[in-house]
């Protein structure tokens, strides 16, 4: 099997993140038969300027993009998302690769790690808790379904 490395994003991978964006998200899309989730409606420009602004880091198997997460600084907390795999590779660790990455890519200045995801994505879920997030609290999103927020205490 070709070894999956984990680097930062460069401004080159936009197009090939946004293809995996929707191909990831889009079984999100029939779980909760909503279409015009955030992930499958962000522009190129869009992804482009997050992409710029966010900690962004991608799994590259060969010379394809197989998985992405960013992250987000805020005071003392990493607010982690859109942490996707390509639908043929999930399963394989790639997802708790990316995501022990941005852990570890965050300042010392960082208490915990939060998330969120669906609350009817059992297998994120399952993700999280193995990698050690608690489940903390729900919110309704803009879509109107419901995300459980995960956390994480950063190690010191």
């Amino acid at each position: 099997m070709v070894e999956v490395v984990i680097s930062f994003v460069q401004p080159a991978d936009v197009g090939e993140i946004l293809t995996l964006q929707r191909a990831a998200y889009i079984a999100e899309a029939q779980l909760y038969g909503d279409v015009s989730l955030p992930p499958l409606i962000q522009t190129y420009n869009e992804l482009a300027a997050e992409l710029r602004s966010d900690l962004s880091l991608k799994a590259i198997m060969g010379h394809r993009i197989v998985g992405s997460v960013r992250a987000r600084y805020k005071g003392s907390v990493l607010h982690i998302g859109r942490l996707m795999v390509a639908p043929d590779l999930q399963g394989r660790g790639i997802g708790t690769r990316l995501l022990t990455a941005v852990e570890r890519s965050a300042t010392a200045n960082i208490d915990r790690y939060m998330l969120f995801t669906g609350h009817e994505s059992r297998a994120n879920i399952r993700l999280y808790e193995r990698c050690g997030y608690t489940q903390v609290g729900q919110v309704r999103s803009t879509s109107d379904s419901v995300l459980v927020q995960l956390e994480k205490q950063a190690d010191k």
